[in-house]
């Protein structure tokens, strides 16, 4: 054998070593990101001073849920049934779906039709009811079908209107992303409750994304909205690697002060394009109005510890 045939040897066990390693190191990294995906919802708690609350009206705990995007392999209808069961230990008083409940990933393992991907909601509990606006997602998909079988499962689903719901009236915004929003026949349907009540009552609303804030006709005490998933994919020392808010960091994430206008933006539950998540957990928001300014205490929740990193 010539001498150079063992350093050409050497040199291709040594490709193949390096490869080998490059392959585990990215089944780790997706692993990892596919337990982020499918790991237990935080739950984030608030508080927001409504100034103008009714006198001797008690706080009201409001719970925002959205981008539950059922589809296989990480959000089954089973996995949506365990985890709002879980949700209704924290006694909300309203429940707001914040839209897209259904995915159709080209990865998926399996799509499900809108009476199973409703299903679900069905075991939601809370005082005031349980209320929805559709996404993008559900506007790609079969739309009718959807608000049908919501409704079928107690979930009073609002396009462009209002309805009053304790102390509150909200305003339910069809979604933007597909240009099927009406922000002035929303607020023409929440004059409309509070000329029928002859007073002036605490607004809150809800909408899909949050692109509709920089264009509200007036300031509402609180926007619920989803759609970002927190950028559901967030590298370290980098960020998002993208933005399906127009606004990017603006309204990306979290509770948002926006020159004086409170905005709540989940995480969501589901997942979009891939069934992975880094650096942005499912999350649920749960979020006291009052006018009082000491917020009720929460239930504590715990979910399951990670095994690895926050990353």
């Amino acid at each position: 054998m010539p001498p150079w045939g063992i350093k050409i040897t050497d040199m291709v066990r040594r490709k193949w070593f390096w490869l080998l390693i490059a392959l585990i190191a990215l089944l780790v990294i997706t692993v990892k990101g596919y337990w982020n995906a499918t790991r237990d919802p935080v739950i984030r708690t608030a508080g927001v001073i409504v100034a103008d609350w009714p006198v001797h009206t008690p706080p009201v705990k409001v719970m925002l849920i959205a981008d539950t995007h059922v589809a296989g392999p990480d959000m089954p209808p089973e996995r949506l049934r365990r985890i709002l069961s879980q949700l209704n230990a924290q006694k909300p008083d309203l429940i707001l779906l914040a839209g897209d409940f259904v995915s159709r990933k080209r990865v998926a393992t399996q799509d499900y039709t809108p009476a199973q991907l409703a299903a679900p909601f069905a075991i939601l509990k809370a005082p005031l009811g349980v209320l929805a606006v559709t996404g993008n997602h559900d506007h790609w998909d079969d739309i009718d079908a959807i608000t049908l079988e919501l409704r079928k499962n107690g979930v009073t689903v609002i396009a462009n209107g209002a309805v009053k719901r304790g102390p509150m009236i909200i305003g339910g915004v069809d979604d933007e992303f597909t240009d099927h929003d009406n922000l002035a026949a929303t607020y023409a349907a929440m004059d409309a409750l509070d000329s029928a009540a002859g007073t002036k009552a605490p607004r809150i609303i809800l909408s899909h994304g949050p692109d509709i804030v920089p264009g509200l006709p007036a300031p509402v005490d609180a926007v619920f909205t989803g759609h970002t998933h927190c950028g559901q994919i967030v590298l370290p020392f980098y960020g998002p690697v993208s933005f399906v808010s127009r606004y990017g960091m603006r309204f990306n994430c979290g509770l948002i002060d926006d020159a004086g206008q409170k905005v709540v933006v989940t995480a969501g539950l589901g997942t979009s394009i891939l069934p992975l998540r880094y650096g942005a957990p499912p999350d649920v928001w749960l979020v006291t109005l009052t006018g009082s300014s000491k917020p009720a205490k929460f239930t504590k929740f715990t979910p399951r510890k990670p095994f690895f990193p926050p990353f």
